[in-house]
């Protein structure tokens, strides 16, 4: 059983979406402060961001922060936070966010809460971690996402194991139970399988 005391969420930060995905943020905010789980996010305070960060403050959680510096404007950094840490650039901070976190969650969002959550589950894939990836969900936003993965499982292009790292579920209690349940093995590598015949 996994021990999660800190999770790393990716999350969409526009204003311009529809409520009720900020109201599934605020859920998951509430939902890890009460538990007494730390957040780690990208450290803004709009759309999804905001309404995570500051949900989970308002049931007295922890939340970190970690911002690159060209978005560390008053207008896009949360001033409320646990802790934010300002970094130079994009990858550090990213590699900053994995480093603090037992998990990791991505909530609706566009490419960059994609391109997020597919690093960290390539970075799974290769071994260079065995923290639970989790995908909440809410209200079917990834249902295409996860007929495209297992459309590219079929066509061969990943095993099922590496399909079963995405833990993915429709709200917070279900996505927790299976992050804490998860249990890393053993992974296909590619240059160890034997080559199929012509």
């Amino acid at each position: 059983m996994a021990t999660v005391e800190s999770v790393c969420v990716y999350c969409g930060s526009s204003n311009q979406v529809n409520p009720k995905y900020l109201r599934v943020a605020a859920d998951l905010g509430r939902f890890l402060a009460t538990r007494g789980c730390r957040i780690v996010y990208g450290g803004g305070s709009t759309g999804l961001m905001g309404a995570l960060a500051d949900a989970a403050l308002e049931a007295g959680g922890e939340v970190i922060g970690v911002i690159p510096d060209h978005f560390y404007v008053p207008e896009l950094a949360h001033t409320g936070l646990t802790r934010l840490e300002v970094v130079p650039d994009m990858h550090t901070r990213k590699a900053r966010m994995a480093q603090l976190a037992d998990a990791f969650v991505a909530l609706p969002g566009g490419f960059g809460t994609w391109e997020e959550l597919f690093e960290v589950l390539t970075w799974a894939q290769i071994g260079l971690h065995q923290k639970p990836v989790g995908l909440l969900n809410a209200f079917g936003f990834y249902d295409r996402l996860l007929d495209f993965i297992r459309h590219a499982r079929e066509e061969g292009f990943l095993y099922k194991d590496h399909e079963d790292l995405l833990l993915a579920r429709p709200d917070p209690q279900s996505l927790w139970e299976a992050l804490i349940a998860f249990r890393p093995k053993p992974l296909h590598k590619w240059l160890t399988q034997p080559k199929s015949s012509p």
